[in-house]
């Protein structure tokens, strides 16, 4: 048996593919336990390192610093969602004088650094560093979901936007109704992919001076105590990332691994069966009832009026 892209490995080769990922799950269990050895030598995992945890006031205060991190990235998302889809179309224009400068943008948006990018607000608007980090992730991630978004539309099959047209509908028309939904919808994924990306540079706000998770859980280790609680701190907020990304994570397989026809396949594949079904029952009723009546004789050349003598 082989696959279009690779032949199918034998019993030999997934027994070779099997010993080597025991192999590998050996080694990285070997490493973290060497790890856990190594900070446990040096008194990183002592109680009295961990006892500044059960101060509620220290939850509240990394609490309210998760929440802005939260919010800055929520807020970032949808604006780059939105400008992503004001430069797909923008990309998209027939019109040269607007689809040129708009490509310039992307290239400019999508090759600068994002730490840059909120200096560069952050100085030139003279705004707060909130605003310059929400608009910084923003133009960055938007400028990438636009090209994704860009992408999709241009894969769609050409009978789309000729079926739009068909209809009479005008070309911008035809692109927001009929092409953007589908492309928006196939490029999912890929944008919950990109926001995953989004949350964690949101760490960046901590070098521009936001008050976000890394720069609350270093002035909580410093005012505590740096040379015992650092570690405590910076274990927490990464615990803190890990979990929301995960779940961040976990949305996006669900979505990649989701057929955005597979509903309408679905019902359509149960429409034909109860349509055959309901063919099946009118034929064998039919034949039930043919099989109940009694054949017709054929009529008999008994002797008439051309057979007498």
């Amino acid at each position: 048996m082989t696959s279009v892209l690779y032949d199918v490995p034998g019993p030999r080769a997934r027994r070779r593919a099997l010993i080597a990922s025991i192999i590998t799950g050996i080694a990285l269990a070997g490493a973290l336990a060497w790890v856990i050895v190594t900070l446990t030598g040096e008194g990183l995992f002592d109680a009295d390192r961990w006892d500044v945890f059960r101060d509620p006031v220290v939850w509240g205060a990394l609490g309210g610093a998760l929440l802005v991190t939260l919010q800055v990235a929520a807020i970032a998302s949808v604006l780059a969602v939105l400008l992503g889809s004001v430069f797909a179309l923008l990309r998209l224009s027939r019109l040269k004088v607007v689809r040129v400068p708009t490509t310039v943008v992307l290239e400019f948006l999508r090759g600068m650094p994002v730490l840059l990018m909120m200096f560069f607000i952050l100085i030139m608007f003279a705004t707060s560093q909130y605003w310059a980090v929400v608009m910084g992730l923003a133009l960055y991630n938007g400028a990438i979901i636009g090209e994704a978004l860009r992408a999709g539309i241009v894969a769609l099959p050409k009978g789309q936007r000729e079926a739009g047209l068909a209809l009479g509908m005008t070309p911008l028309l035809t692109r927001l109704l009929v092409e953007f939904p589908q492309a928006f919808r196939a490029m999912t994924p890929i944008i919950v992919a990109q926001l995953v990306v989004l949350l964690k540079d949101s760490s960046l706000g901590y070098i521009v001076g936001l008050e976000e998770l890394v720069r609350r859980q270093r002035t909580l280790a410093e005012f505590y105590g740096f040379s015992q609680y650092g570690f405590s701190f910076f274990v927490i907020t990464l615990f803190a990332f890990l979990i929301v990304n995960l779940v961040l994570s976990m949305l996006a397989r669900r979505l990649a691994s989701r057929d955005p026809a597979g509903r309408a396949s679905r019902r359509a594949a149960r429409k034909t069966t109860g349509e055959n079904a309901d063919t099946t029952a009118i034929a064998s009723i039919r034949t039930r009832r043919s099989e109940a009546q009694p054949p017709v004789a054929p009529p008999s050349d008994h002797g008439g009026g051309d057979g007498g003598n």
